[in-house]
């Protein structure tokens, strides 16, 4: 059984690292870095930068991941395309799912802007089936606003 995550603590450590560094990739990688130690029952926090049509990977914690997803592939790839928010309980009944990790079983991933258009994507992924929530959804969208604010995603 996890435990309840304190988005609000996540979010106040977020603010604290990036509020004076404007560094795209050392913010995300100190928020994945974040993400991995604070949250329950992960195996894998990071981002995909979109470039062109496609997501190219960014700082993450975990086993190696997939370079390059196409706009529309597999989960994060899917996010892009429809630029929306995606909770996946089931990993494997998700039409084209792209297997980085066998253990991964459910997934959520989390779009990110700058100026109104997508900048990158955040990727978090979990050996158990329904680990992510709605609620799971609505604070990590909160936490990415952070982002959306202290990078400077011209880079």
């Amino acid at each position: 059984m996890k435990k309840p995550t304190d988005y609000s603590l996540l979010r106040e450590q977020l603010a604290a690292m990036t509020g004076n560094e404007r560094d795209t990739i050392a913010n995300l990688a100190n928020a994945s870095a974040l993400l991995f130690m604070s949250l329950d029952h992960i195996n894998w926090a990071g981002f995909y930068l979109a470039r062109a049509c496609q997501l190219v990977l960014g700082p993450f914690q975990g086993r190696p991941a997939c370079i390059r997803i196409d706009f529309g592939k597999g989960v994060c790839g899917t996010a892009a395309a429809n630029d929306t928010a995606i909770v996946v309980p089931n990993v494997h009944a998700f039409p084209g799912h792209i297997a980085c990790d066998a253990a991964s079983s459910s997934e959520i991933v989390i779009p990110i802007h700058h100026a109104g258009r997508l900048t990158a994507v955040l990727d978090i992924d979990s050996p158990l089936y329904e680990r992510f929530t709605v609620r799971d959804r609505e604070e990590l969208e909160r936490f990415c606003t952070i982002l959306e604010k202290n990078c400077d995603w011209r880079v």
